[in-house]
């Protein structure tokens, strides 16, 4: 034994076992360090200072893992950035990437057809359900509910096969392009799309029953991590977050964008600000993308064969990929494309994230990469309430505030 290092939950031994170190750091006060694991707290660690198993102090470090995401898409042309930067969301590719390309068609002037906005709108909140039930999966994990992890995870693979029938692949699709979206809707999309739907409104009721009411889950949340409105405003943090704690903002409404003018929806608001509120909010939302995915499905049933290119890239492709995307609705990404340059000046695109606002900053020199590309993530503003909701809390409280933040590191470091 070391001396002046007390393990919690027993004395390091020969044999090997798992502990946490711990150091004093005041009479009475001990400081520990919570993670990195996976799963668990991702690539982050929290580091905390205690008295008993009273958070006396906490202080989040983001750790890093996808580092120079910015730079990176400064030396990539314009099109290459979007495979990359889907790896900060993973699960969440379209809406991440969405505000790039936004702010990328600003700079050239460019409006996508209502097909294509429809088609992106569409994966968004594919992306954003299956986001959700990652998050509610890993917060199983946080409580010892392996049965919620297992459902969530399982329920999650109807709509990555959603999003695959779309896009071809499973995860980071590269959908969204500026000007368009790169597929249209094959035949058998629609019914099933509307199966997805029926079938996940059946399982929230589940949800509901073994999770949501499970009276030993609601002890864990209700009342614990309290986000009191002024100051999730004052601390910035946004998405879910900010609205289960009152807060009215949601970029598709404020500044909206794409098919979502068009589509008719709700945005979730709980008053109270605790961790039980805020899942509360994210199974709102998941019924809310069901709706917005039945109405984007009916509108583009009701208007087959438009465009999903806008003229600007569709003038630059040969009569082959013209046949190609006429019958097939396949918009091949052409070497010229890769390779072309985009009018000197600034943009901001947002967009809502399946954790929140995220948003970017694109700066445009007239070359063939981007001159400067800044990304605020959701996860990177709301990572402060790490710091300040902590305190006053039991160590075993963590796990249930964590999950209910469905905070995701490698979305805060860029």
């Amino acid at each position: 034994m070391v001396e002046g290092v007390r393990v919690y939950g027993g004395w390091k031994d020969d044999l090997g076992l798992k502990i946490i170190p711990s150091k004093k750091v005041a009479k009475d006060l001990y400081e520990i360090y919570i993670g990195p694991q996976h799963p668990g707290s991702g690539h982050m660690r929290i580091t905390i200072r205690v008295d008993g198993d009273i958070i006396v102090e906490a202080d989040p470090d983001i750790g890093y893992v996808h580092r120079t995401m910015e730079k990176l898409g400064e030396i990539r042309g314009w099109i290459k950035p979007i495979p990359l930067f889907e790896r900060m969301a993973i699960h969440d590719a379209c809406n991440i990437t969405l505000p790039y390309v936004l702010a990328v068609e600003k700079l050239m002037g460019v409006e996508p057809p209502l097909r294509a906005k429809y088609l992106r709108t569409l994966l968004c909140e594919i992306n954003r359900i299956g986001a959700h039930l990652y998050g509610f999966a890993i917060f199983g994990v946080f409580l010892g509910h392996s049965t919620m992890y297992m459902w969530a995870m399982g329920d999650r693979e109807v709509f990555i096969e959603l999003a695959e029938a779309l896009t071809g692949a499973r995860l980071t699709h590269s959908y969204p392009i500026p000007g368009g979206a790169r597929r249209d809707i094959p035949a058998d999309f629609p019914d099933m799309a509307r199966r997805a739907v029926r079938y996940m409104r059946k399982r929230l009721d589940e949800y509901a029953k073994i999770f949501l009411n499970n009276p030993v889950i609601r002890s864990r949340l209700e009342g614990v991590g309290v986000i009191p409105k002024k100051a999730a405003a004052e601390m910035g943090i946004v998405g879910p977050n900010a609205r289960g704690s009152g807060i009215d903002y949601d970029v598709r409404l404020v500044h909206p964008y794409d098919a979502y003018p068009e589509i008719d929806f709700e945005v979730p608001v709980f008053e109270e600000g605790d961790a039980l509120a805020r899942t509360y909010v994210r199974v709102e939302e998941i019924k809310q993308s069901l709706r917005i995915i039945e109405q984007a499905v009916e509108w583009l049933e009701k208007h087959p064969r438009e465009p999903i290119v806008d003229k600007y890239l569709y003038g630059k492709y040969p009569p082959l990929h013209k046949k190609v995307l006429e019958a097939e609705g396949r918009a091949k990404l052409l070497p010229t494309v890769a390779a072309m340059k985009v009018p000197p000046g600034r943009a901001i695109g947002r967009a809502e994230t399946g954790r929140g606002e995220t948003v970017y900053y694109v700066e445009s020199d007239g070359g063939v990469n981007p001159y400067r590309v800044r990304i605020v993530t959701a996860s990177a503003r709301n990572v402060i309430a790490f710091k300040y909701v902590l305190p006053g809390h039991r160590v075993m409280d963590i796990p249930a505030i964590y999950g209910s933040l469905d905070y995701f590191p490698p979305e805060a470091d860029r």
